[in-house]
């Protein structure tokens, strides 16, 4: 059943407990959390080492409930984490701190808890598709009587260090729960409504508090959340990947370097809309957002015209249903805008090369979107990610081959060349590859996102049985 007292006002200070293995846990040491102008929105319980240490250990004891039982709560976590009012706030309410806090469009978090719901309704399609088609889900099956690979867990408990600019990211852990996993999360600072509210919904729905817990700490305490789990989540960027690229018990989740290309034989201007969409939906801040677009030919034209379209995008609050870009303290907005400015020297500027900023007014500014011309495919900058509608577009052909085009999460190709798109498929630095007018952003229930998050929490083991 849903929470039924009074929910909170927009301009009230809500309380975000800590959800350890006992219940809500209010901590001596609290974060005030504020939205894009400096307003208090939340404070935020930090847990100590030993409370983390002690929260683990009950996870680690803790069996899991059957796998009926485990998909049927995460449905019904669904329709709560939707719909329901938890901790005070109701969805409306939800949304809004989500969009005032982390200064994304309330229309990008509105669409984003819908997506998440479709996607934990469907939690055991993501599994189920992960699962390799010679194994079964369980040692008793009667395949195994012949012999057989069973698909089990390289674990019990799953740590997740969450990431803070957007909302999206959560609907992927709840499956290592779908698995049989004991999850325990640590939520970003920056924006820490998401990951509370959906495991007070997980907890509602039937989940025991010592199978999915909440965990905030400081960045000192962060890794004791690792330690202590089997395996781990880590969201960050490029200082994270390096950090945890040669540890095997944890899955980093960097930057996404997302792109486009378009060949010879395609009209761009055709395909303008989803070119731009890219690069901006959503808010733009994502690791699925194009960072780069590549052009056989003379990408000029294109840059125009994009810059063109996002230039006349009005710069306006996030709580606005018409927003379109983030919103950020104006202190964070002017650090990235220099940041900005100092990337792109030797570039030519089409739209941003005095600045991207918008003031609110209200000690908060819109990020604005960037276009940049390169010289080169192999330029540097078109691996420059920022958080924001950024964009470097530059001359590719078929002699640079696949080389500026690797290391992407998505690569949405617009060719008529099945040849290309065949080695673009195989190239191994390329998460996903979309063929025609589907925007970079787009994913899917049951679709791979960075790979199956199964294929890490999963192994296959022979079992025999006389």
């Amino acid at each position: 059943m849903a929470e039924t007292h009074e929910a909170a006002t927009h301009t009230d200070v809500v309380a975000l407990d800590a959800l350890g293995a006992r219940g809500p846990y209010r901590a001596r040491g609290r974060l005030t959390v504020t939205d894009v102008a400096g307003r208090e929105s939340a404070e935020l319980s930090l847990v100590p080492p030993l409370f983390v240490d002690r929260t683990l250990k009950a996870l680690h004891r803790a069996d899991p409930p059957g796998p009926d039982a485990r998909t049927g709560m995460i449905g019904r976590a669904a329709e709560l984490f939707a719909t329901a009012t938890l901790n005070g706030l109701t969805a409306e309410e939800y949304t809004y701190r989500v969009s005032r806090v982390g200064g994304t469009p309330i229309s990008v978090v509105r669409a984003t808890v819908a997506a998440i719901a479709a996607r934990l309704r469907k939690v055991h399609h993501s599994v189920d598709n992960a699962r390799p088609v010679g194994a079964v889900g369980r040692w008793d099956d009667p395949l195994t009587r012949a012999g057989r690979a069973v698909w089990v867990r390289r674990g019990d408990v799953f740590a997740v260090h969450a990431a803070g600019n957007h909302p999206g990211p959560h609907s992927l852990w709840p499956e290592a729960l779908a698995l049989g996993y004991r999850v325990a999360v640590r939520p970003s600072r920056r924006e820490p409504f998401t990951p509370h509210r959906l495991v007070t919904a997980l907890r509602t729905a039937g989940f025991g508090d010592d199978r999915v817990a909440l965990l905030p700490t400081d960045h000192a305490t962060a890794d004791a959340l690792l330690r202590g789990a089997d395996l781990g989540l880590v969201y960050g960027g490029e200082d994270v990947v390096r950090k945890y690229a040669g540890d095997p018990s944890v899955l980093p989740q960097g930057p996404g370097r997302s792109k486009i290309l378009l060949t010879r034989e395609v009209d761009w201007r055709e395909h303008l809309d989803t070119i731009a969409d890219s690069v901006s939906g959503h808010g733009g801040t994502g690791c699925v957002n194009t960072t780069a677009v590549f052009v056989e030919g003379d990408p000029a034209p294109l840059c125009a015209a994009l810059a063109e379209r996002l230039a006349a995008v009005p710069s306006l609050p996030p709580e606005d249903p018409a927003a379109v870009f983030p919103v950020q303290p104006l202190a964070t907005a002017k650090a990235l805008e220099a940041h900005l400015l100092h990337r792109a020297a030797g570039t030519r500027a089409w739209l941003g090369g005095d600045g991207i900023l918008g003031d609110l007014g209200d000690g908060s500014a819109v990020l604005r979107a960037a276009v940049h011309q390169l010289g080169s495919p192999d330029a540097p900058q078109a691996a420059a990610e920022l958080p924001f509608p950024c964009v470097w577009v530059a001359p590719w052909s078929r002699e640079a081959g696949l080389g500026p085009l690797r290391n992407s999460l998505v690569l949405t190709a617009i060719t008529s060349d099945d040849r290309l798109v065949a080695e673009l498929v195989q190239e191994p630095s390329i998460g996903n590859v979309y063929v025609g007018d589907v925007p970079t952003y787009r994913m899917e229930p049951g679709l791979p996102h960075d790979g199956y998050l199964a294929e890490f929490l999963m192994r296959c083991k022979s079992v025999i049985r006389d």
